[in-house]
C-alpha cells in the first residue's frame, strides 16, 4: 500500500495528533534540550539589559526595548531542534518505516512542528516573566497581548517550517545544525537589539529587509503602547510568504528524499 494513502480511520489529522504526541513525548525526555532552549534566550537578555544595556541606552530603558526581540530569539533557539530531530528521522529510517504505514506519510513532519510550536510558546512565558522579574514593564490592554502572541506563534511556525526544510534536505543531524546558523543569526543582523540608523550604511538595507524588523517593530510598539503603523501586515506578508515557499518545498522534497 502506498505510503501516501490512508485507511477509513486513520486520516491527517488522527495521524498529527500521534505524530505531535511522539513529537511532545521526545521534547520531555530531553530534558537538556529544553533547558538550553530556554537558558540561552534568558542568559542573553541579562547579558545586553546587566551588562550592555547601560552603554547601549544608559536612561535604564533598554529593557523595554530588547524585550521583545529576544522573545524572537529565544522562538529560533527552540525551533532549530526540529532540523535535528526531522533529520535524525530520515537518516535513521524512521521515516521510511512511517511511509509504510496505512497513514499520510507527510503527517510525520507535522508532530515536530506542532510539538515546537507548543514548546517555544512555553519557553516564551518563561523568557518574559524574568523579563518582568528585572525590569520589563509592558503597557499593553488584553487585545495588544493577544495580538502579540499571535504574531509570535507565527513566527515560531515559520522558522520551524523552515528548519524542517533545513532537517529535510540535510545529510545528517549534523549538518542540519550547522545549516540552520544563518537562520539564528537574522535577529542581530535587525532592530532587535540597536536601531536601524546606528549601523553601517551597506548594512542597513539588510536589516530592514528581512522579517525580523517588521516583527521586533511590532512587538515593541504592540508591548509599550506605541504605533505600529503597517509593520504587522508587512510581518505577517513575511510569515505567511515564508511558509508558503516552504511549505511547497517540503511538499517537493519530501517524497523524493524520504524514498531514498
Amino acid at each position: 500500500m502506498s505510503g501516501g494513502t490512508a485507511l477509513a480511520g486513520v486520516g491527517p489529522l488522527r495521524a498529527g495528533a500521534v505524530f505531535t504526541g511522539r513529537s511532545v513525548r521526545h521534547s520531555l525526555r530531553d530534558g537538556e534540550g529544553i533547558v538550553m532552549a530556554i537558558a540561552l534566550p534568558v542568559l542573553l537578555m541579562l547579558l545586553f539589559t546587566l551588562v550592555f544595556g547601560g552603554a547601549i541606552q544608559g536612561d535604564g530603558g533598554y529593557i523595554d526595548y530588547v524585550v521583545p526581540g529576544i522573545v524572537l530569539l529565544c522562538s529560533g533557539f527552540g525551533a532549530a531542534s526540529v532540523a535535528v530531530s526531522v533529520s535524525r528521522d530520515m537518516t535513521a529510517g524512521a521515516m521510511r518505516r512511517f511511509r509504510s504505514l496505512p497513514i499520510p506519510a507527510a503527517t510525520a513532519l507535522v508532530g515536530p512542528v506542532v510539538a515546537s510550536l507548543l514548546r517555544n510558546l512555553l519557553a516564551t512565558a518563561v523568557v518574559i516573566g524574568v523579563a518582568l522579574l528585572i525590569g520589563f514593564r509592558p503597557d499593553a490592554g488584553p487585545a495588544a497581548w493577544l495580538a502579540a502572541l499571535g504574531l509570535v506563534a507565527l513566527w515560531i511556525l515559520t522558522i520551524t517550517t523552515l528548519f524542517a526544510f533545513v532537517g529535510l534536505v540535510a545529510g545528517s543531524p549534523e549538518a542540519a545544525n550547522g545549516y540552520g546558523f544563518g537562520l539564528l543569526f537574522l535577529p542581530y543582523v535587525s532592530s532587535a537589539f540597536v536601531p536601524i540608523a546606528t549601523m553601517p550604511e551597506w548594512l542597513r538595507p539588510l536589516a530592514q529587509h528581512q522579517p525580523i524588523t517588521p516583527l521586533t517593530e511590532s512587538l515593541r510598539a504592540l508591548l509599550t503602547g506605541g504605533d505600529a503603523g503597517a509593520q504587522p501586515l508587512v510581518a505577517v506578508a513575511w510569515c505567511v510568504g515564508a511558509i508558503a515557499v516552504a511549505g511547497a518545498l517540503v511538499a517537493w522534497r519530501f517524497p523524493r528524499t524520504a524514498a531514498r
